[in-house]
């Protein structure tokens, strides 16, 4: 993947990397409070702060307890004693504490055996890493994730058995535009699909967005960017750099407590829900990736389409052959295929094109550095668990690799615009996620090789999901009085 500008913050340039460096920062700072940060299955992170007596080297080898039967599919109440094993590499003070407190992201271990929790999603990244260097095919795999999201003034919704609704709103979206505002309306709004750059006043999230990059800096992410998206009411992105696939989770994560609490600041709310708005452009989180080993890139080979290599061909291949089923990772949510459709520049072709974003898969162009070359994932979203969507793309492509699975030929139309009669034959992302859950229970031994996803997990996977599938069923939509209550 190519190399940036390397925008480094003097706080992330000395971060703490050993258990050692963090007991001693702890010590010379005066740390009192230590708070333990570990994502649940759905990519939502849970914590427990503990004084800072209570950390020493033994806890960064075995772990602090806590009770695992409280964690959304995780473990029954008969055997919930957990430990949170905190990765001092991943240690910064927390911005949004009023007491100073030493943060640190944590993977999760069974005490009794010492081994990796199945259930968690950053050991089974670990594990899906660990599968790649034994494959022998690479020893490095880079993720670069864009992740975008929605800032709202106003939130409210309510779902019972004697009603049922949602409201969102943004002094920017162009549905304001007749609006009685206190002071005025001075009518700088930003109509359907307009998002995408508008300048002051049109884009009122200027001085927002450059907090939340900068923090993120401050905090050891590096970053590159930030911008209005395409839609009008309030969509947004910040760029980070590619980082390796664990660090790169980490950092989503990170991206998403910074964006919501710094967005809570100003008096805004944060989403990352792919279609809070109807008929506007939904939120993605396109995910770029590339292998190397022995330090060389292993995707560039000149003089060929796109200059791929046969090794990136294959890891192609392997991905459109298994997105139907992975798509139940990258798109785990009812409210993620509401943004899969057409008309909203949502990628549901499962083809690659050289610098086309109409396709699943793009291969951005990037010139004639070998070391740039790499593929961009572009259906899905945001709401995934980034451990576990990362590790899911790379067992597919790793399956492409192993197996010489042929992508077939790249397709450089607009497929936006493709007719009907051409569309029938090129292949789609399932329309629900009912339909990526079936996909995901036909086609799951890819996931299985290395022991990196387990058959438990996938079932308990499927089965997590298919309750929500189950509450959105079983539920009329405000809509549906339009259409049938007087029909």
């Amino acid at each position: 993947m190519p190399t940036v500008g390397k925008i480094f913050s003097a706080a992330a340039s000395t971060m703490a990397k050993t258990a050692q460096d963090v007991l001693r920062q702890i010590k010379d700072e005066g740390i009192e409070l230590i708070d333990l940060k570990f994502a649940d299955l759905h990519g939502k992170w849970q914590h427990l702060t503990v004084c800072s007596d209570m950390l020493g080297e033994v806890e960064f080898r075995e772990g602090l307890a806590f009770d695992g039967s409280s964690i959304r599919g995780w473990k029954a109440i008969n055997e919930s004693d957990m430990s949170m094993v905190p990765d001092p590499s991943t240690a910064w003070i927390d911005p949004f504490y009023r007491h100073k407190t030493l943060s640190m992201i944590c993977s999760i271990q069974d005490p009794r055996t010492h081994e990796p929790f199945d259930r968690c999603p950053r050991a089974l990244a670990q594990k899906a890493l660990a599968y790649l260097g034994n494959t022998g095919l690479a020893d490095t795999a880079f993720f670069g994730p864009e992740p975008e999201f929605f800032l709202f003034d106003d939130v409210r919704y309510n779902s019972s058995e004697g009603g049922c609704f949602y409201s969102v709103d943004t002094i920017e979206a162009g549905w304001n535009s007749g609006r009685v505002e206190e002071g005025g309306n001075l009518a700088y709004k930003i109509q359907t699909k307009e998002g995408y750059f508008p300048v002051a006043p049109n884009d009122t999230a200027q001085d927002i967005r450059s907090e939340m990059l900068l923090m993120m800096a401050q905090l050891g992410i590096r970053t590159e960017k930030h911008h209005h998206e395409v839609a009008g009411a309030g969509q947004h992105e910040l760029g980070m750099v590619f980082e390796e696939l664990i660090q790169a989770a980490d950092n989503v994560m990170t991206y998403k407590y910074v964006v919501r609490n710094v967005a809570k600041k100003y008096g805004k709310t944060a989403t990352f829900m792919p279609k809070p708005v109807f008929n506007d452009n939904g939120t993605g989180m396109h995910v770029h990736q590339s292998l190397w080993k022995g330090g060389q890139p292993l995707f560039f080979g000149e003089g060929t389409y796109a200059n791929l290599s046969q090794t990136a061909r294959w890891y192609i291949g392997g991905i459109l052959k298994h997105a139907p089923s992975f798509l139940a990772f990258t798109n785990p949510t009812t409210n993620s295929y509401k943004r899969l459709v057409p008309g909203f520049e949502a990628p549901v072709n499962l083809v690659y094109s050289e610098g086309n974003r109409s396709a699943a898969v793009r291969i951005p162009l990037t010139g004639p550095s070998p070391k740039a070359k790499r593929l961009e994932f572009r259906s899905g979203d945001a709401l995934a668990n980034p451990y576990l969507a990362f590790a899911a793309m790379m067992m597919a492509g790793l399956d492409g690799i192993k197996n010489q699975i042929d992508p077939g030929d790249g397709f450089d139309g607009d497929l936006f615009e493709l007719p009907a009669e051409e569309l029938k034959d090129i292949a789609t992302v399932p329309a629900s996620l009912n339909g990526a859950l079936e996909a995901l229970n036909a086609d799951h031994q890819y996931l299985l090789e290395g022991g990196v996803f387990t058959k438990d997990f996938i079932d308990n996977w499927i089965n997590l999901k298919y309750e929500e599938v189950q509450q959105l069923r079983q539920r009329p939509h405000p809509h549906e009085f339009t259409m049938y209550y007087d029909a």
